[in-house]
């Protein structure tokens, strides 16, 4: 069966879009799913962990392959990929670049990472358009979450109000989460009791839901 493709876009900066890459593909691995990565970030973050993964782990950098092929190359590379892989997750730059936008209509899926803030609220609109004019599925995700405040709630309330459908799983804002690709792992691996490593493993089963 041709693999899922999870595109995971926001036009804000600094939203966790390469963290929730490399967590999703780990807890997806750890149930038995070949997983690849694409990276058309120029900051070269996700391969940076990846790298990393690969000095730590054996079997392939941990079982989890990556692409860094962008420009014109991209459709044909993510077209590959969707026939050698059970899912792909593409993590793409914080600008609407050509690449960013054959990510997202390649896409069975765009993830929106959205910290709680009124910056981050205002920056989804472009790439909820994006993917609008693409037609494909959108799941916003409340990520970074602080464990205290009204903030969040409010933010999820003016997301509610304007219909747009936001995961039931919320990422709080946890060390746990960073400290696990210091070691080119994920949560899932270091601290599988955690909340995050509870919160990461709902998230991946609430995506392939939507996807099923």
């Amino acid at each position: 069966m041709a693999a899922r493709i999870i595109t995971i876009a926001q036009q804000k900066g600094g939203a966790g879009k390469t963290t929730l890459v490399a967590q999703l593909a780990v807890a997806y691995a750890a149930l038995g799913r070949t997983v690849a990565l694409v990276d058309i970030d120029p900051q070269g973050s996700l391969a940076a962990w990846h790298r990393l993964r690969g000095e730590t782990l054996d079997a392939g950098a941990g079982g989890l392959h990556l692409s860094d092929v962008a420009g014109w190359r991209l459709g044909t590379e993510l077209d590959r990929l969707r026939n050698s892989y059970d899912i792909v997750i593409v993590d793409t730059p914080p600008h609407a670049e050509t690449e960013a936008r054959t990510a997202v209509r390649a896409g069975d899926i765009v993830l929106v990472p959205i910290q709680p803030s009124p910056m981050d609220l205002w920056a989804t609109a472009a790439t909820l358009d994006l993917a609008r004019k693409e037609r494909t599925e959108v799941l916003l995700v409340l990520n970074r979450v602080p464990p205290r405040g009204r903030l969040p709630e409010v933010i999820e309330a003016r997301l509610q109000a304007d219909d747009l459908p936001i995961a039931k799983t919320r990422i709080g804002n946890r060390t746990a989460l960073a400290a696990s690709l210091l070691e080119g792992k994920g949560v899932v691996e270091t601290d599988r009791g955690s909340r995050a490593a509870e919160e990461i493993r709902a998230l991946a089963g609430e995506v392939l839901a939507h996807l099923s």
